[in-house]
């Protein structure tokens, strides 16, 4: 089949490798003018690690393992404790801290060099028949047989489908960097989650002597903006234990980009026809899993083996890749909208959390680990 392909992110590459490796003709259309190259780092958990294997993408050689998570006191008294490498132990596949730029390049290598192009916003869509067409602001169009909206949190094509509703604003924003702070924790395995009154920190090793940190704070839409987001966190966060004031006198202002966090209520159906959706464009939600990058992965997978040689209608076919998705990722969702990188759990009850919970947590996210063990 001729499947067309909105955006080049994460979801769009790992769906066309999918689906080419299925013997199907794809054809992405990027907006963006080139490939990208920006973003801070993300964690690819055992569930997404084992999708990138399945597409034989290995990530040795970048990124940086990361075996424990520990949630801290703004005081540095430890909350609770997640032993990761036991769910890699587990699953055999490591979660690992990687640059998005890495990833991404990681998902185009071995790809047709004229695949994406580049340029191309989508303006509609229309339906006919067994085709698909999608018009951009160019004047030109592009038929085939099936459309998959890989194109993010702003996605043309789920307003296409859904009209604007749906996206809502959540409660918290997010300051981020990733930064080279030569710092103990930046060369160690160990994920720290701080959290206080006054909001959240993350500090998360990325390889390469670069550590991707972050404060999570309250956000409403359209407030504005501090003259330097730096000033405003040391005001804030300067006061907490060690590593977090060092970590704020080693960034800059060069270093730091903002996002609101934003969700939308998981839709057991959320295609239409022969248009379906993958990672934010249908499931948007607040990065507090780190599960944002390794969901839509296992999207890509799922709506591969569906489309791999399988008979009957393709619409029905992607009807079948949302029904398979949908309890996964309305969990994934649901507990994401709760902030739970964001709660203050007194460290005498984090203490009774065992430390190996996050193994069997992994599998009820993820379809890959729950249908094919290694």
């Amino acid at each position: 089949m001729e499947i067309l392909v909105i955006g080049a992110g994460v979801g769009g590459l790992a769906v066309a490798r999918v689906l080419l490796a299925a013997g199907h003709e794809v054809r992405i259309h990027e907006q963006a003018p080139g490939p990208r190259t920006g973003g801070k780092a993300v964690l690819i958990w055992s569930n997404g690690n084992a999708v990138l294997d399945d597409l034989g993408i290995t990530l040795e050689g970048v990124g940086n393992r990361i075996d424990r998570i520990d949630a801290l006191t703004s005081s540095g008294r430890l909350r609770t404790g997640q032993d990761i490498a036991h769910a890699a132990a587990r699953y055999g596949f490591e979660t690992k801290a990687i640059a998005r730029r890495d990833l991404l390049g990681r998902l185009a290598g071995g790809l047709p060099g004229d695949l994406v192009r580049y340029g191309m916003t989508c303006t509609g869509l229309t339906q006919h028949g067994d085709r698909v067409t999608a018009t951009f602001d160019d004047g030109t169009a592009d038929t085939g047989d099936l459309l998959i909206g890989a194109d993010g949190h702003h996605s043309a094509v789920r307003r296409h489908l859904w009209g604007e509703s749906g996206v809502r604003a959540a409660t918290f924003g997010t300051w981020q960097g990733l930064s080279p702070i030569g710092i103990e924790i930046t060369g160690t395995h160990r994920h720290l989650m701080i959290t206080g009154k006054e909001g959240a920190c993350g500090l998360m090793p990325a390889g390469g002597g670069l550590l991707q940190w972050w404060f999570d704070m309250r956000w409403t839409p359209g407030e504005p903006r501090p003259a330097s987001p730096l000033d405003e966190l040391r005001r804030r966060f300067g006061h907490w234990a060690s590593p977090v004031p060092e970590v704020l006198a080693a960034a800059t202002d060069d270093d730091i980009e903002f996002f609101g966090h934003h969700w939308n209520k998981v839709r057991k159906v959320w295609g239409e026809g022969r248009v379906t959706l993958v990672g934010d464009a249908a499931h948007t939600m607040p990065p507090t899993l780190g599960q944002g990058a390794n969901q839509t992965l296992e999207d890509a997978w799922v709506l591969g083996r569906e489309l791999d040689g399988k008979d009957g209608d393709p619409a029905a076919r992607l009807r079948a890749y949302e029904r398979a998705r949908y309890p996964q990722i309305s969990l994934v969702s649901r507990m994401a909208r709760r902030n739970p990188a964001n709660w203050r759990i007194p460290p005498l009850i984090g203490r009774l959390i065992p430390e190996t919970s996050q193994s069997g947590m992994l599998a009820r996210f993820s379809n890959r680990l729950a249908v094919q063990s290694p």
